[in-house]
């Protein structure tokens, strides 16, 4: 770890070789200074000995916490584990300390025998605690400021993607084909159905555009809100293509509270029925359950004989905000007549270093 550059940066958050350095030998001649003035007191090489305990105990003390550092970032690397961490690590300081003091005290003496007069106990401790935290405070304000940095970036990334996904989703149910099949089933609707079913088709449509608007630049919805969102362009669809598309939804009510990625499922609602012919004879059957904490989407793979381009929206654009979101990522299964994906459903502790519940 010492000499592996990139280990360093990795859970230092920066090269502190350098300050490592000029660190120690700083301390060295400050503790020296205040405990003993080697040099206004004694000729140089006594105060060259002296000095040298000093730059034992600092090497000591410098390379036993180091390491209790990387090690407490490993296990509490978030910002709600900041207060642990820090409580943790100053504990480790102080047993640090003594245990340095009493082992080096002795291993000098055995040394020097006669010629080493160690200063008591009682006088170093304290001031060489404090001296510690406020050094080792250094390489804490440099790791917060660049989790800090890399929060903002990594939150600033997913509302981009959102909003991305938002005018995305916009400009799907915008397009000419969209439109004019929405507007032909609504006068088919209005010819052949009752007003009731008119209203209730420009409602379901309303919600549609209703949500993709109101979702905001939230990372997460309830699972609750985006079905209901889903439903209703479900609804929209079936008007248009019957019995011929079937949706089976089999979700249970006590996982309505958990979250989920805006329009993740309605993305995926679309692409099936985007890329997958549906016909009389060739009914699209799409499934809607949970199951171990996860959304399943699962779909019969009928493909058409003209593909359609890919507009980008799906896929890609739930894995990148699932990616900056939470470490746990959705599973796709392309099998041979059946395409699955899998939505992790999360709690809002779930985010990656909750970097959206920071106050920027």
């Amino acid at each position: 770890m010492l000499l592996n550059k990139e280990r360093r940066i990795k859970y230092l958050g920066f090269n502190d070789l350098l300050f490592l350095c000029i660190g120690i030998l700083v301390l060295s001649f400050l503790t020296d200074f205040l405990f003993n003035n080697s040099f206004a007191r004694f000729p140089l090489g006594e105060a060259l000995l002296n000095w040298s305990a000093s730059l034992f105990f600092t090497i000591c003390n410098w390379l036993i916490i180091r390491p209790v550092i990387i090690l407490l970032r490993k296990y509490y690397p978030d910002f709600k584990d900041d207060v642990k961490r820090l409580v943790l690590l100053f504990l480790a300081i102080i047993a640090t300390v003594i245990l340095v003091d009493v082992l080096g005290n002795r291993l000098l003496s055995f040394i020097f025998d006669k010629n080493y007069r160690p200063i008591s106990s009682s006088r170093v401790i304290v001031p060489v605690i404090v001296i510690s935290t406020m050094t080792l405070a250094i390489y804490e304000a440099i790791y917060y400021n660049i989790r800090l940095k890399k929060s903002i970036r990594e939150e600033e990334q997913a509302k981009q993607i959102l909003i991305q996904a938002r005018l995305d989703a916009l400009r799907n149910q915008a397009q000419p084909h969209f439109l004019f099949n929405t507007l032909n089933t609504l006068r088919d609707i209005i010819d052949q159905n009752s007003k009731e079913d008119a209203k209730q088709f420009v409602d379901k449509l309303a919600d549609v555009y209703r949500f993709i608007l109101e979702s905001g630049n939230a990372n997460l919805i309830s699972l609750q809100d985006e079905v209901k969102f889903a439903k209703a362009y479900i609804h929209i669809q079936s008007e248009r293509f019957g019995d011929n598309l079937n949706v089976f939804w089999n979700i249970p009510t006590n996982a309505l509270h958990t979250m989920i990625v805006p329009m993740s499922l309605q993305l995926l609602l679309e692409n099936a029925i985007k890329h997958n012919v549906i016909s009389k004879t060739k009914p699209l059957e799409v499934r809607v359950e949970v199951n171990e904490n996860q959304l399943i989407v699962t779909n019969k793979v009928q493909p058409k004989s003209t593909k359609i381009p890919s507009t980008k929206v799906g896929l890609k654009n739930i894995e990148k905000r699932y990616a900056l979101i939470t470490d746990r990522p959705l599973a796709i299964q392309n099998e041979e007549n059946q395409f699955i994906v899998s939505l992790p459903l999360l709690k809002v502790s779930d985010q990656k270093n909750n970097y959206a519940l920071t106050d920027h």
